[in-house]
């Protein structure tokens, strides 16, 4: 908890930054790490990326008047300093918690935060945007900032952006905070152009110099533009004579010291004064305060929960369980092992999707594009135009961001490029900016693709097999959770077969994905505490569709339940839907549950999944609900047994009062 003894205590506004000394100050970002220390030693939060960013944060606000300016911290996990002195200090221990700050910018929690940023790259189109928009609004006086990393640097939407910029000659300052990372070590050219700016010799004799001439320099005038003038001559030697950012029409200055904050804010005022647009090059240290960050920065990106001690590091005690990710990536390993045509593709995440043995092993076969989605998809197509089998291990969230690519150099083309979607469904504390609602609905769309959810850890083996042994693109999703294995012989792989669990004539449950075994589960207290009959379909494919199987459990059961961890829009209850109408099948005792037509906030995944009636408690309810609208017969007499009451408005596609969203197949009648 926030000391309440502590300068933090008493910053309410960026405004009291104003009052205190340079001591002040530097004791204020000590304390600010402190706080940050605090909080992952509570829980998993982002941690490296804003120890890096507290005098950067500090500088800015000092700088600008933010009530009226505006910035934009592009990715947004290294927002947590910016919150400590936007009013949010005494709610940080609540970050990332269910009803607690978020993670990330939120713009419901402070007018600080312009946008609920959690994809990279976008910023400065954003902050562009908004210095555009301010001039058309009469407010042309008003800055604009974006702050973004060298690891999301690459990413094209930034070019695009910087061209745009460009053109319009508007007042723009784009911060390169470059710490020679992303989640992982940046990858490429112009990371390898950035490391030579950071080494050269040009960047350590001159910042020698300006720590030494601080001091004496005055903020305008004749000595501070020849002050600046050698600076960015110099930067030009080392950057290959500043054609990089120079060409594109940017005023570059830099690179400075991001841990000196005397000297951000000389460069950040005399930056204030001058026109059009400018990259200001920020040298930080991921983790910069705490020394086991600086060294291992990988590591400590969001790392679980620890203690500081005498003896160093003593992480918290966590169970350690198979995740779907180890599951997949084990599969992925082994392919990589049996078939040296099998190529892996990843943007950015080799730690996330759990790569790294691949990595190592079959370096040969294994791509890390960076924080460029598009180009991962467009490349693992000509990949595969060329013969090989390529696999974009990638988040589902952030596969969103090459959907074209997926139209046109995959789909069209018709290439077996195989998508393993990670996260998939609600991801817990990263919130709706990382939710895998989506997938499902704009993945199914298009012609040629074959979608397919393992119901559980028997499932992805095969399933990885089937898919880079078919001759068409294959989109293989699944969650962020622990794998468990369903008691029961598993069916081969066949394209387009479900699976079936157990066949029952009260009820049949279709489970889409991992979700399966809550299904199963909800089938077996709907047995033992109402004696309902029901049985349980593992899918298996969402295209193309069991039509026959799913079809006769519409023609025979007294009531079928689509759950999917998706959104229902276009998802897969709807494909079943589809499926039954053109078959001229009753729909009237149908219904979908999953993911209803709002964000899902931050909280624990299992707490996520309770507050849309995807638990085991969620799907018997909708179950039971169902059973009494289509007027079967039960019993309520189970141990634990709770009366559910029936609500024919939510039977039709209303919110329970839990939260949860079913949908109707088709009016009940009255």
């Amino acid at each position: 908890m926030l000391n309440p003894d502590s300068i933090l205590s008493r910053i309410g506004s960026p405004a009291d930054l104003k009052d205190l000394s340079d001591t002040e100050l530097e004791q204020l970002a000590d304390e600010m790490r402190a706080e940050l220390l605090g909080v992952v030693g509570r829980r998993a939060a982002h941690f490296a990326s804003n120890l890096g960013v507290v005098e950067l944060a500090l500088a800015l606000h000092l700088t600008y008047d933010f009530s009226r300016d505006r910035i934009i911290w592009d990715t947004g996990h290294q927002i947590y300093p910016h919150k400590l002195i936007t009013g949010r200090a005494a709610e940080l221990h609540t970050i990332r918690t269910r009803g607690g700050l978020m993670g990330y910018p939120n713009p419901a929690e402070s007018p600080y935060d312009l946008f609920m940023t959690g994809h990279a790259g976008c910023a400065p189109s954003t902050a562009l945007g908004l210095k555009l928009g301010d001039e058309i609004m009469g407010r042309g006086d008003a800055h604009s900032v974006a702050v973004i990393g060298d690891g999301a640097f690459p990413s094209g939407i930034v070019f695009e952006a910087l061209n745009h910029a460009s053109g319009s000659r508007s007042k723009l300052l784009v911060i390169l905070n470059d710490n020679n990372m992303s989640i992982c070590p940046p990858v490429g050219g112009l990371a390898n152009t950035l490391d030579r700016a950071r080494m050269s010799t040009t960047y350590h004799d001159w910042n020698k110099r300006v720590k030494s001439l601080l001091p004496s320099i005055p903020l305008v005038g004749e000595t501070a533009e020849r002050w600046l003038q050698q600076i960015k001559d110099g930067v030009k030697a080392s950057l290959q004579h500043g054609m990089l950012f120079e060409e594109l029409g940017f005023t570059y200055l830099g690179p400075i010291d991001g841990h000196d904050l005397k000297g951000l804010r000389t460069y950040l005022e005399k930056v204030k004064a001058m026109d059009g647009p400018i990259l200001l090059h920020v040298l930080t240290n991921k983790g910069h305060g705490f020394e086991p960050a600086v060294k291992d920065p990988v590591k400590f990106h969001a790392p679980n929960p620890f203690t500081k001690a005498k003896e160093g590091i003593i992480p918290l005690k966590i169970a350690s369980v198979e995740t779907y990710t180890d599951a997949v990536s084990a599969a992925l390993f082994d392919a990589c092992g049996r078939n040296p045509h099998v190529a892996v593709l990843t943007a950015a995440m080799c730690e996330g999707n759990k790569l790294q043995k691949v990595r190592e092993t079959y370096p040969k076969q294994f791509f890390d594009v960076g924080i460029c989605e598009s180009h991962a998809v467009a490349a693992a197509a000509g990949m595969a135009k060329a013969g090989a089998r390529p696999v974009v291990d990638i988040y589902s969230t952030f596969l969103q961001r090459s959907y074209d690519q997926i139209f046109q150099e995959v789909s069209l083309q018709n290439l077996p490029v195989v998508f393993c979607l990670d996260r998939a469904g609600v991801v817990g504390a990263d919130g709706p900016t990382h939710h895998g609602t989506y997938d499902l609905a704009y993945m199914r769309i298009f012609p040629n693709m074959v979608v397919m959810a393992p119901g559980d850890r028997l499932d992805v083996g095969p399933m990885l097999d089937f898919a880079l042994a078919h001759d068409a693109p294959v989109s293989l999703r699944y969650p962020r959770a622990a794998t468990e294995t369903i008691a029961r012989e598993p069916q081969p792989i066949e394209v387009g077969q479900a699976e079936v669990i157990e066949w029952e004539s009260d009820g049949m449950i279709v489970a889409c994905g991992a979700i399966l075994g809550t299904c199963v589960r909800a089938a077996t207290i709907l047995h033992e505490r109402y004696g309902l009959n029901v049985g349980v379909i593992n899918a298996r494919f969402i295209k193309p569709l069991d039509k026959a199987t799913i079809g006769k459990a519409i023609e025979e059961a007294g009531f079928v339940l689509t759950v999917e961890e998706g959104c229902l829009a276009g998802g897969f209850g709807s494909a079943v839907l589809e499926a039954a109408s053109d078959a001229g099948l009753s729909t009237q005792h149908v219904r979908r549950l999953g993911l209803p037509d709002r964000f899902i906030m931050h909280a624990e995944r299992e707490e996520q999944l309770a507050e849309v009636g995807l638990d085991v408690d969620g799907i018997v309810a909708s179950a039971v609900e169902l059973a009494r609208t289509v007027g079967l017969e039960f019993s309520d007499l189970g141990p634990g047994a709770t009366t559910v009451a029936s609500d024919p408005g939510a039977a039709n596609g209303a919110p329970h009062a839990n939260g949860s969203a079913i949908a109707a197949g088709s009016p009940t009648p009255k």
